[in-house]
């Protein structure tokens, strides 16, 4: 089975984008008062996975934008070398 990095890169992103999706629907379902202090239905610890998936999904499409930015180099190389 071949696997391109541009397939890879697409399968990064979408991930990422899954990724991001549920850490944005549960830090947007917590329980967090009007004031957003002192509730005490608000645990910090309940914010920090879900923001911990943002940023991993974050670096998920950075280096997902640089494996299609590779790829675009190589095959441009590729085809200098050919012509």
């Amino acid at each position: 089975m071949n696997i391109s990095p541009s397939s890879s890169a697409t399968l990064l992103i979408n991930n990422a984008q899954r990724k991001s999706s549920d850490a944005a629907q549960t830090i947007a379902t917590l329980p967090i008062q009007k004031d957003e202090i002192g509730s005490s239905e608000f645990n910090s610890s309940d914010v920090i996975k879900p923001i911990l998936s943002l940023k991993e999904a974050e670096l998920e499409t950075s280096v997902a934008a640089k494996l299609i930015t590779a790829d675009k180099k190589m095959l441009g190389s590729i085809l200098d070398i050919h012509a």
